[in-house]
């Protein structure tokens, strides 16, 4: 069985000027939408991960409106939301201790963003010792642009992202991948 672990889908996400002026894949929260309804029709664990920013101007920080998790894949009261103040979903959070505990080995993670809190998350994940499937389409990140103001498109940092991941910390698959491996 595997275990969905779903990372800061949060509404302050939205505010894309805030994020870096752009956005790759918009339909990222719907594919997460997606993937959170398979898991529930085959009742397979659900677990979601809040970042509350320590950040007084961030959107993410706990009394801001954009704290709160996106609708489309808002919990429900049987599956455990974890809150964490830094990158990795593992580092102030029971979330290790629930998944050993309960044996759950093979992860498969979606969430934002690609380059900050997923990726941090699935390299955690996979050294921890878990097996983890990365749904690609699932993920979306923002521009960056560097310390002497050089910009990087999101979709280039998103797929540099995914690169560094694939292979060696989780397998990569977009939804449609993942389903059809997992219903043939």
């Amino acid at each position: 069985m595997k275990a969905l672990v779903l990372i800061d889908i949060q509404k302050g996400f939205e505010d894309i000027e805030y994020w870096g002026g752009n956005r790759n894949n918009p339909e990222a929260e719907q594919r997460a939408q997606e993937l959170l309804e398979y898991f529930r029709a085959k009742s397979w664990p659900v677990y979601h991960v809040q970042h509350c920013s320590t950040n007084p101007k961030s959107p993410l920080r706990p009394e801001a409106t954009g704290n709160a998790l996106n609708e489309l894949v808002k919990p429900l009261e049987t599956e455990p939301v974890y809150t964490k103040t830094v990158n990795s979903a593992f580092i102030g959070t029971p979330l290790e201790e629930v998944l050993k505990s309960t044996q759950q080995q093979d992860l498969v993670m979606a969430g934002l963003t690609t380059d900050h809190c997923v990726s941090t998350s699935v390299r955690m994940a996979a050294n921890l010792g878990f097996e983890v499937t990365l749904i690609e389409d699932a993920t979306a990140t923002f521009d960056k642009v560097d310390r002497n103001g050089k910009r990087y498109d999101a979709q280039l940092i998103h797929e540099t992202a995914i690169a560094s991941l694939d292979g060696e910390f989780a397998l990569i698959q977009t939804l449609e991948e993942f389903l059809d491996s997992i219903d043939n």
